[in-house]
């Protein structure tokens, strides 16, 4: 009977070990800025593979910048993974993300290292993607439009209430736009031709791959989005046709960082260096995510954008990076579009 006893008391103990054994790796506060499948996808990898529970949050690139600024005093984030480069260089500049080099650096494209030598290591790379647009060919089709190929086409008239694209003050693919007209032409140029463009926008959304989203389903004619969340969509075979400007278009560098005052430092460490591995980078096409990886031993999707065939602006990280700028562009942006938006 004692051993009986013995023998409860000792599972009971063991079962109290194992439960904490379960818990003793902790947890991780994860912002992903990117579509909520792949955030998913790794989400539930990452615990699986570490037994570290995340606690993720889908936030835009811009929205997330705003969230890390005003918490500043007291992070309640650890890491915020993807989202456009453009706020995660801010964020760096502002000293609100840590430093850290990963032994991960190595196995890197030279584009992403760079990206992380021009922050001092604040963040770095993990995918790129060039801007552009995806159009519902059916639309164009019933509606007899014209394909549009170039910037200066999305201004037709034919286009009225035709095109989404995202608000720049939350979407960090729709500040890359902006940063990029404005780099094509010229400030003054490109507020005027925005000014025009808003003739044709029906809806300025919070999220950046939004407007390629509602042009899959029929809600409108073109969505201005990265043009990797354009083959998403005709991967899940939406009648989506991708499309890079003819006067030449910026391109994203989707970043990471550790947010300074982080709670679970090295969980957040962990996440970074096992996000940057070729194995997990090769995965997320699993989750039709269609980016450039940053990994060169990574698997480039098939179906990914070729950046050596689309004509990519020298697109100025430093400058358009940088808080002063933003502020100010995203000011006019307020005053010259938005106030006056459809």
């Amino acid at each position: 009977m004692g051993s009986v006893r013995m023998t409860a008391a000792a599972l009971a103990a063991g079962a109290t070990f194992f439960a904490y054994s379960a818990q003793a790796n902790g947890t991780l506060n994860l912002i992903c800025s990117a579509d909520v499948v792949i955030c998913e996808q790794l989400e539930g990898a990452f615990e699986k593979e570490t037994g570290i529970s995340v606690n993720m949050v889908r936030l835009s690139s811009g929205e997330t910048y705003a969230k890390v600024r005003a918490e500043a005093r007291n992070p309640k984030t650890d890491i915020w993974w993807a989202g456009t480069g453009d706020p995660h260089l801010q964020a760096a500049s502002e000293g609100l993300t840590l430093e850290y080099k990963s032994p991960m650096l190595a196995e890197l494209n030279d584009w992403a290292v760079k990206q992380a030598e021009s922050a001092n290591y604040r963040t770095v790379g993990v995918y790129a993607g060039a801007l552009g647009w995806g159009y519902n060919t059916e639309i164009f089709k019933q509606k007899n439009l014209k394909e549009p190929t170039c910037w200066a086409d999305l201004l037709d008239a034919s286009f009225k209430g035709e095109i989404q694209i995202a608000n720049p003050n939350s979407s960090g693919t729709a500040y890359t736009a902006l940063a990029t007209l404005v780099q094509i032409m010229g400030e003054d140029k490109a507020f005027d031709y925005l000014k025009k463009l808003n003739a044709n926008v029906s809806q300025y959304t919070k999220s950046g791959s939004a407007p390629v989203k509602a042009a899959a389903r029929g809600e409108t004619a073109i969505g201005i989005v990265f043009m990797h969340d354009a083959v998403a969509q005709a991967v899940e075979g939406f009648p989506v046709k991708a499309v890079a400007p003819c006067e030449g278009t910026g391109y994203e560098i989707g970043s990471m960082s550790i947010i300074k005052g982080a709670k679970n430092l090295d969980n957040a460490k962990k996440w970074y260096d096992w996000v940057l591995s070729a194995k997990v980078q090769s995965s997320m096409k699993e989750a039709k995510s269609f980016q450039i990886p940053s990994n060169k031993s990574a698997e480039v999707p098939k179906e990914a954008p070729k950046l050596e065939e689309i004509k990519l602006i020298d697109y100025d990280f430093k400058t358009y990076g940088d808080p002063a700028k933003r502020k100010a562009l995203l000011e006019r942006w307020d005053r010259e579009v938005g106030a006056s938006a459809n």
